[in-house]
């Protein structure tokens, strides 16, 4: 085969190379920005210029057949070579641009994120941040997304991963609610109340306290809780508590605003709820040679927006 013949094949080679990389068609178009159908095609006519099958499709993955790893192989250090050299000479230029996709907890994202990514934009006008709110933990290179914030206790040892910062979780209710019902002194009394819990998996809830600055056996209470509303999300635990349906527990995040606005009120101080909750926010990347400017400069961005945390007063 000619030179000019090989030439006109480079993006082919590039866009298996990606495929390869992201394991799924749908993955991979969302990292090129281009169709499933497109990839599917310039996959298709590479075997056909190549004569021989490169990847082995099902209805769930894809599989790549010797050939097709073996041009993956040969190719890929001379396309990261290509991509780490281009983007050192963009790092002249002094505008940040590109495209950040990122997935983060739905209650986090929209109390804590959303608000501040107007100074974020304002300082960086030509990078672009795609935001998917979820609470499902994805996969974060096969769902082509570049950062993930998880409200999680352990991440994945295969991805880069930091600590973004500590959370807590606190036990709230309206003033109106506790005049009505009372205080409670105790994780005992609890029992007692209306509490809007966070059903794990189903069924009534079971709320764990240690005593402040003890941390022995006989200091750990669990205590059986039920109300007249659970939910899976915490903004909506919130949100019924704001209506003065009962006690709720939250990560520190999502009561903030309404605790410093004084619509909530924490309760059993001398308690610390426990395993509810993370205790730490972790920011996840998959793990590459070259970052984009984009990505590290969204990241050096939610290191200094959230590095205090969520104070409650």
């Amino acid at each position: 085969m000619d030179t000019q013949k090989i030439e006109a094949l480079w993006t082919h080679l590039h866009w298996l190379n990606v495929l390869a990389a992201q394991g799924s068609y749908t993955a991979a178009a969302a990292r090129l920005g281009v169709s499933k159908a497109a990839v599917s095609q310039r996959i298709a006519e590479l075997e056909r210029v190549a004569g021989i099958v490169l990847v082995q499709r099902t209805t769930r993955s894809v599989r790549f057949t010797e050939a097709g790893i073996r041009l993956v192989d040969d190719t890929r250090q001379n396309f990261e070579r290509i991509a780490a050299s281009f983007a050192s000479v963009r790092e002249m230029a002094d505008v940040v641009r590109g495209t950040v996709r990122v997935t983060a907890p739905v209650a986090f994202a929209r109390q804590q994120l959303v608000p501040r990514l107007a100074e974020f934009a304002h300082a960086n006008p030509e990078v672009r941040v795609q935001l998917e709110l979820s609470d499902r933990l994805t996969s974060i290179a096969s769902e082509g997304f570049d950062l993930a914030i998880r409200h999680s206790t352990h991440v994945p040892e295969t991805h880069v991963a930091w600590k973004l910062c500590d959370t807590r979780s606190v036990i709230v209710a309206t003033r109106g609610y506790l005049k009505q019902r009372g205080t409670p002194q105790t994780p005992a009394d609890l029992a007692q109340h209306d509490c809007l819990y966070y059903p794990r998996p189903v069924g009534s809830g079971v709320w764990s306290f240690e005593k402040v600055g003890r941390r022995s056996a006989n200091s750990r209470m669990n205590v059986t809780v039920n109300g007249p509303v659970s939910a899976n999300n915490s903004e909506a635990l919130r949100d019924a508590a704001l209506e003065h349906l009962g006690i709720t527990l939250l990560p520190d995040f999502t009561a903030q605003s309404a605790l410093q606005a004084g619509k909530l009120a924490v309760l059993l101080d001398k308690w610390r709820p426990v395993g509810a909750f993370a205790s730490h926010l972790h920011v996840v990347r998959p793990y590459g040679v070259q970052v984009p400017r984009a990505v590290k400069c969204f990241t050096d961005f939610l290191r200094h927006t959230f590095k205090d945390g969520f104070p409650l007063d």
